[in-house]
């Protein structure tokens, strides 16, 4: 109860305070490249539950139906703006608002494309998918910039599985098995710190 009420004050600030930095984004993507303003991926939520996400569009559109869901940071895909945004973490704003509508939380395990869900273990799918994903975790500290790792390999996607995903995996158990209000709290500082550097 007090994550999610701390969820519903903190996205709503949030996107209050942000929200010039929003408008001012999404101007720079229409001018950047033809298609949406955002990216609005399924992902698996809490209990296995479906959504959409609200994503700043960084790649082409039809992105999805070009190559697989791991993306590098050479990503022929990618939209000239992308690399600004994804340095910055400003790709992954909009996400305030599914925690305002409960889709997320401002801190839990990164939401997955199906696919990804069905490859866990039934123990690792109960455990990860207990609680609501989130904005940030342990895995997303510990690898910040994703698209960077996967640059340059001739396949992005069997480097994410061989490479970042065991280790993610772990990462979302240990939160899932710890988390707390102060873990929470702990993380969050964390993130901004990251993004600030």
């Amino acid at each position: 109860m007090i994550k999610r009420s701390f969820d519903i004050i903190f996205s709503f600030l949030g996107l209050t305070w942000v929200a010039f930095l929003l408008i001012t984004t999404a101007i720079l993507i229409k001018l950047d490249s033809p298609g949406p303003v955002f990216y609005r991926g399924v992902r698996v939520g809490k209990g296995g539950k479906l959504f959409r996400i609200f994503k700043f569009r960084t790649m082409v559109p039809n992105a999805e139906k070009l190559g697989g869901p791991s993306t590098a940071g050479d990503d022929p895909r990618l939209t000239k703006l992308a690399p600004f945004l994804k340095k910055y973490q400003l790709d992954e704003l909009p996400q305030l608002i599914n925690v305002l509508k409960g889709d997320m939380s401002l801190v839990g395990p990164r939401p997955e494309v199906q696919m990804y869900v069905d490859m866990m273990s039934e123990e690792e799918r109960k455990s990860i998918c207990s609680i609501r994903p989130g904005m940030t975790d342990w895995a997303s500290l510990w690898n910040f910039h994703e698209g960077e790792t996967l640059q340059s390999s001739s396949d992005p996607e069997r480097t994410y599985l061989e490479k970042i995903r065991p280790e993610k995996i772990r990462l979302q158990l240990k939160y899932a098995k710890e988390h707390s209000f102060w873990v929470d709290l702990k993380i969050i500082f964390q993130t901004v710190t990251k993004i600030f550097k």
